[in-house]
């Protein structure tokens, strides 16, 4: 058997051979700068990628993730109903201040419209004409109860409001992470393309040369055409990503000239949970919504305790008598005061406790919720940054080397064309997971802020 030019080196020395270092004499052919530039310049790769890849020469919109969320914001059909509750609420504050109206009331009586004809001798009439005035009194601070109890509610309406915003903030996140991926991938789709149509050039320049087989040629084509409808797919989802991050953002035309500006999130420091738990507690307007709920329950027990406390009304009357009998003009003064004998608000009084009590339990299973809903997140944090960590630790670089080293043993003759796909599919699908992994920390690192309270664009 003869020896190969490789045989009796050790592996550090074949994958210095393959970064360049080749020692001299040595026999390879290198995959030159210049020809790849010509490659990419060819007709033949912008095809690979769709008729759709004209848009990328074109004029871009750019976005970035506060963008995003601020016309999301703006544009979010749920939203804007969401926020006409607090419309609502200001309304019924305004009814909640106003007072009372008083009663004007006319009567007449003793009318001759049966034609009976009032005389001396019947003694019909004479005819009376009354025009009276009550004003009903408040008292016990009805008013300010009133005022009091719908303040609170507004304050409700506007942290449920915030909590909304949050959710929305949220989708919009995940929908430009998702966006973000669909990206990167197809930049990876990209390259491993470029990379396959070297292998092709280089395998017709080795048949030329009479080293390979024709049919080596025809391999490393079909592989290239297969880069070429991963290339599509890749493209196909990154316009679909566009398309989802665009509906969330409440646009009716999507424009596939987007431009998302900025990388995957990274932050450099982990949070710690328990500080996470603390700003959970004190900043999640879900929760800040059930305790100002809390205190509007309290605050209409008091409005309906007042309720029960009777409210007289005071009125007036002027009196007109005309007829055969005499003639005259009276006036009147009149207190009425309900007497609370079986009816004293009674069942909106514990129908407010009721709800007060209510309003206790939901905060203490929120919290117990809130507090589950920051543990797991914390957790899937850590592992996507375990996860991260791994792959960029280790992974990375020994795929790349392993790619490296086969494809420089490849051009020698030394692997066969299934070995160099082998090393090249375990380079593509750890650089996709480093893409996803990176993608699973940015996602948790949006939950956690979400779930926190706080927000989510950084």
């Amino acid at each position: 058997m003869n020896k190969r030019p490789t045989d009796g080196l050790s592996g550090a020395a074949v994958l210095a051979r393959a970064r360049g270092r080749s020692p001299k004499g040595a026999r390879c052919l290198p995959l030159r700068r210049a020809h790849t530039i010509r490659t990419l310049w060819r007709g033949g790769l912008l095809a690979v990628c769709g008729l759709g890849t004209a848009w990328m020469a074109g004029a871009q919109d750019r976005l970035s993730l506060d963008q995003a969320v601020a016309e999301a914001l703006q544009n979010n059909v749920g939203l804007l109903a969401e926020k006409a509750n607090i419309a609502i609420a200001e309304a019924k504050i305004l009814s909640a201040r106003l007072r009372p109206n008083p009663v004007v009331s006319a009567s007449g009586d003793h009318l001759d419209v049966l034609g009976t004809g009032f005389s001396e001798t019947n003694g019909g009439g004479p005819a009376e004409y009354t025009v009276r005035m009550d004003f009903p009194i408040e008292v016990g601070g009805k008013r300010a109860r009133r005022t009091e109890v719908a303040q609170l509610a507004r304050s409700v309406t506007e942290l449920q409001f915030r909590n909304a915003v949050r959710g929305v903030a949220l989708e919009v996140a995940n929908a430009f992470v998702d966006a973000q991926v669909a990206r990167e991938s197809l930049h990876l789709a990209k390259e491993n393309l470029t990379y396959f149509e070297g292998i092709v050039e280089v395998n017709l320049a080795r048949l030329r040369a009479g080293e390979i087989a024709e049919v080596e040629l025809l391999r490393s084509r079909l592989a290239s055409l297969q880069q070429r409808n991963l290339a599509r797919g890749a493209e196909a989802r990154w316009r679909a990503g566009l398309i989802r991050l665009q509906t969330a953002m409440g646009r009716t035309s999507p424009s596939m000239t987007l431009e998302l500006v900025g990388d995957l999130r990274r932050d450099a420091g982990l949070p710690e949970r328990d500080q996470l738990r603390q700003a959970a507690f004190e900043q999640r307007p879900d929760l800040l919504a059930l305790r100002q709920d809390l205190a509007r329950a309290g605050a209409d027990i008091r409005s309906q305790v007042s309720q029960a406390k009777v409210d007289p009304t005071v009125g007036t009357e002027y009196r007109r008598q005309q007829g055969i009998n005499g003639m005259s003009n009276s006036t009147g003064v009149f207190l009425e005061v309900p007497l609370p004998v079986f009816s004293r608000n009674q069942g909106e009084i514990e129908r407010a406790r009721q709800e007060q009590r209510q309003a206790e339990l939901r905060i203490r299973q929120l919290q117990i919720l809130i507090t589950g809903e920051v543990d797991a997140a914390h957790e899937e944090m850590l592992a996507a940054d375990g996860l991260l960590r791994n792959i960029e630790g280790e992974m990375l670089e020994q795929a790349r080397d392993v790619r490296r080293v086969t494809e420089y043993s490849y051009r020698r003759g030394h692997v066969t064309l299934l070995e160099l796909l082998d090393a090249q599919r375990t380079y593509n699908e750890t650089l996709q997971a480093h893409i996803d992994a990176r993608a699973a920390y940015a996602r948790s690192l949006y939950l956690l802020d979400s779930v926190a309270g706080r927000t989510v664009t950084k």
